[in-house]
Parts: structure tokens; sequence; C-alpha cells
């Protein structure tokens, strides 16, 4: 399988299809690359497309160190220098986002063009000046009780990660496909990822971003306020906010045709 190493030694594994200028595409948190696969096939017809299972995920190493974002960070770098990227749009869905803001304040636009987000919030924790956060996790206590489900019952706990994630129903064996690559995930992974994504606040680094980006609003998601994704497309400078009023946190699944299509404008510019 098509993997390169990082400079901390984890294999990563990525997937890539089509010719042309590159678009590399992050999963969500407990996901994988394949996640994209109703995306890849379209797309690549005008593009390179790389998907990526981060670490800890897919068919990636899972080793016991490197879940924070700013390690995932380093992992995006490193796999851009190993395939000598350049002039790569950058797609991130849910915790994608933050690995690319992350991306951006350490290592600036070196070998990025532009940016598409996909439906994420810049803050998931509540405060007393943010209420756009996550719907389960969005304090210390959330958090807890969704690191005891991961280690407990982890099979329950994916099948109703997935249901919350869609508003229209997946056929059966499309859903098994997805249910197979979340179990790939483990818990020691996932629940170390989440610690430290769950309890970042990007809303002072947003507007220092002036790359050319994108941000997918998906109106129906239960997981995060669209308000937040929204936020981010507003204070951004150069980001515009495109909304998707009949997708829930899997724009891709949702409405896939607009996804596809908006993703392909995007590339044009």
């Amino acid at each position: 399988m098509p993997h390169i190493t990082t400079s901390d030694g984890t294999r990563i594994h990525y997937e890539e299809q089509g010719h042309g200028r590159p678009l590399v595409m992050l999963h969500g948190w407990t996901f994988s690359g394949r996640f994209f696969h109703r995306n890849v096939g379209p797309i690549s017809e005008q593009a390179r497309v790389i998907t990526v299972d981060l670490r800890g995920h897919g068919r990636s190493e899972k080793p016991q160190h490197g879940y924070r974002i700013s390690r995932l960070a380093a992992d995006l770098r490193d796999l851009l220098v190993a395939l000598n990227l350049q002039d790569v749009t950058v797609l991130g869905w849910s915790i994608g986002c933050p690995i690319i803001w992350s991306y951006l304040e350490l290592f600036g636009s070196e070998r990025i063009r532009n940016a598409i987000f996909v439906q994420q919030t810049p803050k998931q924790y509540y405060s007393a000046d943010w209420k756009l956060g996550h719907a389960a996790c969005f304090d210390q206590g959330g958090l807890t009780a969704v690191q005891q489900q991961l280690t407990l019952t982890p099979d329950e706990f994916d099948r109703g990660n997935l249901e919350s994630c869609i508003c229209h129903p997946l056929p059966e064996d499309e859903k098994a496909l997805l249910l197979r690559e979340m179990a790939q995930s483990p818990a020691h992974a996932r629940s170390a990822m989440m610690a430290d994504h769950t309890t970042q606040d990007w809303r002072d680094i947003l507007p220092r971003f002036t790359l050319p980006a994108l941000m997918m609003i998906a109106r129906k998601d239960k997981v995060l306020n669209p308000d937040g994704p929204a936020w981010v497309a507003q204070h951004m400078p150069n980001c515009t906010g495109v909304e998707f009023e009949d997708s829930a946190h899997m724009v891709f699944l949702d409405e896939t045709e607009k996804f596809n299509r908006t993703v392909l404008d995007f590339l044009k510019r």
C-alpha cells in the first residue's frame, strides 16, 4: 500500500487518482480517506486527488504518541514534501480543518495555493462568549463521556456516530463499508486526538489567514452548529461560505453532486 514515513517514524497511508494540480483531502475524526469514495472519481477527472488516512486511522499506523493537532499538521507537511507536491489545494472536513489551520500557523502557505474547509467550528467547547460548540463534546465532562464510550462500547459508538453525521439513509452495503473503516481506529488514538482537538480555540488566528478559501456549511448538522463554520467564512478575509441546506455533518454523502461540483468549481479559480 502506498505510504510515506513521517519525521517521527510513523507510516501514513494515502491513495491517489487522476492527473493535474493536486488536491489533498483530509477526513474527519474516527473515519478514513475512503469516506470520500463517492467524490474521488468525479473530481479526479480534473485533478490529482490524494486522500490520506490520518495517523491512528484507516491503514495508517496507530502509534501510542503524536495525536496533537500540531503533529497532524506536521504529518501533512511530511506528505507534501515526500510526494513533492506544489501549488496544492488542501481540503479538510471536520477535524481536517484545524489540521490545515495548524499547518498554516506553523508553516505558512508553503506548498499550498488555497483551501477548502468542510463543516468545522473554530471552537468546540462552550464558554461565556461562545455558544457554537460541539453537540456532545462541549466541555470536559462531555469529553470524558465520549472517551468512555470509545473504550467500553466502540461498536455502538461508531453506529451512533455515523447515524448522527448524515441526514439521508445510506444503503446497507455502504454503511457496512464505512463502519469497517471506523473500526480500524483504536480507542487510544481517537481518545488522545479528541482530547487535544476539542480544547483548541482558533478564533484568534483565523482572521490572519489570507489565502483563498471556501467553507462548506451544512445546515442540517446535529454535531456542530452550522453558525460555527459560518463564523469562519465571515472572519477569514478571503474565505467564501457555501450553504448546503440538505446536509448533515457528512456533506459529501448527503449532497454528493453539489459537493463535487463545488470542489471542481473552486479548483478552477
